[in-house]
């Protein structure tokens, strides 16, 4: 059974990981694929997987690396034809324990201030464990085209009609009202 959630969940003790890192090739079995559709709002996710190194790094941080790949069923925002698209996204993120997060988000603040390249924030280490699954899901997601669209659909903007009479909005001239009504008398002069 799938957490609704995190459809796929990978946990890794921080605690296990030996020193000098470790690797997993993950793949996501057909319900949880099924789940990651339905999260993730598509039509099918035909497969996913993932190739990760986790490696240890100074002060009890962890940088995982690798590649997610995936082949996503979407409907084509023109068309709306059945589509697929394949996922191919790298992945480079730095995880650290809870304490360490505000410290290190304040050096990501400082390096947006100067011209150097901005780093991620770094990702919390919540209970001693990395769920590389979780990890995994967040990498397709932010890869999946928001607004796919199959190679030669082509957008037809709507026809404008040529006589200004002719538009939606033409049948509420009919109903205009007219300035007096019928049979009102004029007032007295008196």
């Amino acid at each position: 059974m799938t957490d609704r959630a995190d459809p796929w969940r990978v946990p890794v003790a921080v605690a296990q990981i030996p020193e000098t890192g470790l690797h997993r090739d993950i793949e996501a079995d057909k319900a949880i694929r099924e789940a990651i559709a339905e999260v993730g709002g598509l039509r099918g996710v035909l497969f996913a997987s993932a190739s990760l190194d986790v490696v240890p790094k100074s002060g009890g941080r962890f940088q995982v690396t690798g590649r997610v790949r995936a082949r996503v069923g979407q409907t084509c925002v023109v068309t709306l034809d059945p589509i697929e698209n394949d996922i191919d996204e790298a992945i480079d993120l730095i995880f650290a324990p809870p304490e360490q997060i505000p410290q290190l988000s304040d050096l990501v603040d400082d390096a947006a201030e100067s011209d150097e390249e901005i780093p991620d924030p770094p990702e919390p280490i919540e209970n001693g464990v990395i769920d590389l699954g979780r990890l995994a899901t967040d990498a397709l997601f932010l890869a999946v085209d928001p607004y796919p669209r199959k190679p030669d659909a082509v957008f037809e903007p709507p026809v404008v009609p040529d006589n200004p009479e002719d538009h939606p909005f033409a049948a509420l001239k009919a109903l205009k009202i007219d300035k007096k009504p019928p049979g009102a008398k004029k007032p007295r002069k008196g």
